[in-house]
């Protein structure tokens, strides 16, 4: 009976410890980056738009003929 108890106990510690120790910090930690990220991508924003930034948009590119030169012939390593 007082063995189980103690299991619980422990059980409880552990999960607690895993909660506030492990959990939380990661939370914390990617909630922060997450913020970071989004600042300095505002930041990049406003100074493009200070430079007058104005992207074009690129022509396409026609796609090349290739011409047909012959039939591919395996090349053999000769000892």
């Amino acid at each position: 009976m007082i063995a189980r108890y103690i299991f619980y106990a422990i059980l409880l510690y552990m999960l607690y410890r895993l909660i506030f120790d492990v959990i939380i910090p990661i939370r914390k930690t990617t909630k922060a980056v997450k913020q970071q990220f989004r600042e300095a991508q505002e930041r990049m924003n406003e100074q493009m738009n200070q430079n007058g930034y104005n992207p074009q948009p690129q022509p396409k590119a026609e796609p090349q003929k290739q011409e047909k030169i012959g039939d591919y012939i395996d090349f053999e390593e000769l000892k």
